[in-house]
């Protein structure tokens, strides 16, 4: 009878992902106490995150589905686990979803990552993109629980975190310490015709005893209009750190970008990216340019191009923070190809 009954239930599930590497070269990339040098090499996930995937439902009746997701990142350029060698890094929840949204349980994108892909030129990709200034922009957290609601040209999100990183200090969900490692956030976008605008906010505590009462808070908003063969998209991240240093850094982050589609095919992006550091000298600007040609609907070749311009002790580059010794510039190239399946 049991069999009989899960027979009838209508139920998919789908195997996805995306294979992206290609050539890069760096400059002035921190060697640790080698000091920086230039490096030229296979590098894993240039416009995307090389991943793979397994997501399902399963239509449960009057609306409702049971819904899941298995998301595996890796470095195709070496075959590791991403994400701090997590099976299923990207993503892994279950849930259930109605008329009124989606509620999931596991490990889960914030809302900045929700949200904000539509409004960074590059996609929020792994390198040369916002993710490259701020990495909570790819932030994710485990232990959660998340809203996702679409009415119309609406789409609310909101999340909470019990212990938003367990391979970091003591994890979160810490026994009469409730506080260590919480994550909270929520956002609101909204899109009509060519026009989309949508805001987001992200706070965590510090990992460990001496700094759960520490937070890091971010606040962004972005917008972006489609034209027709050309797309322009501007935005703006407050943030307030206390955990990363241990003494609060503010900055505000400002980005604007366009691209044009020449052919069908053929699209080219331009991005600038500006971090105003208001508690030291780090300020920053990062210029991006990529030209992608789509050789199929599943595959497409790019060839991508950046310049860091760190004042300060700054450290940004293309592939993200740290990446440079204090002060040093860096100029970055990468041919790629990328396919999805």
């Amino acid at each position: 009878m049991s069999g009989a009954a899960f027979a009838q239930s209508s139920s998919n599930v789908t195997l996805y992902g995306i294979a992206d590497a290609g050539v890069s070269f760096q400059s002035h990339v921190n060697g640790g106490a080698s000091g920086s040098g230039s490096v030229v090499g296979v590098t894993s996930g240039g416009l995307s995150g090389s991943r793979w995937g397994l997501r399902g439902t399963e239509d449960l009746g009057n609306n409702l589905k049971g819904i899941f997701v298995l998301e595996s990142g890796f470095d195709i350029d070496t075959g590791k686990s991403a994400q701090g060698g997590r099976l299923f890094g990207r993503q892994a929840y279950v849930g259930l979803q109605g008329d009124l949204g989606a509620v999931t349980l596991g490990r889960q994108q914030n809302s900045l990552y929700d949200l904000f892909g539509a409004y960074d030129p590059m996609g929020v990709g792994p390198q040369y993109s916002l993710n490259s200034v701020d990495n909570q922009f790819n932030g994710r957290a485990d232990n959660a629980i998340k809203y996702t609601g679409k009415f119309g040209g609406l789409t609310a999100t909101g999340f909470y975190s019990f212990g938003r990183d367990v391979n970091s200090g003591l994890g979160g969900e810490v026994p009469g310490h409730f506080k260590i490692g919480t994550n909270f956030g929520g956002g609101l976008a909204y899109a009509n015709g060519p026009f989309s605008v949508g805001a987001a906010y992200d706070q965590y505590q510090g990992s460990t005893l001496a700094a759960a009462d520490l937070t890091a808070k971010r606040a962004a908003i972005g917008a972006s209009y489609d034209f027709g063969p050309a797309k322009a998209f501007a935005g703006y991240r407050w943030m307030r750190d206390e955990v990363t240093t241990g003494t609060a850094r503010h900055d505000n982050l400002y980005w604007l970008g366009a691209l044009y589609r020449f052919t069908p095919a053929f699209t080219l992006t331009g991005a600038a990216y500006y971090t105003d550091a208001r508690t030291d000298s780090k300020d920053s600007w990062m210029f991006v340019l990529n030209a992608d040609y789509a050789l199929s609907k599943r595959t497409d070749a790019y060839l991508l191009l950046g310049y860091v311009n760190n004042k300060g002790n700054a450290t940004y580059g293309v592939t993200g923070t740290a990446n440079t010794l204090p002060g040093q510039n860096q100029t970055g190239a990468m041919v790629g190809v990328r396919h999805r399946f």
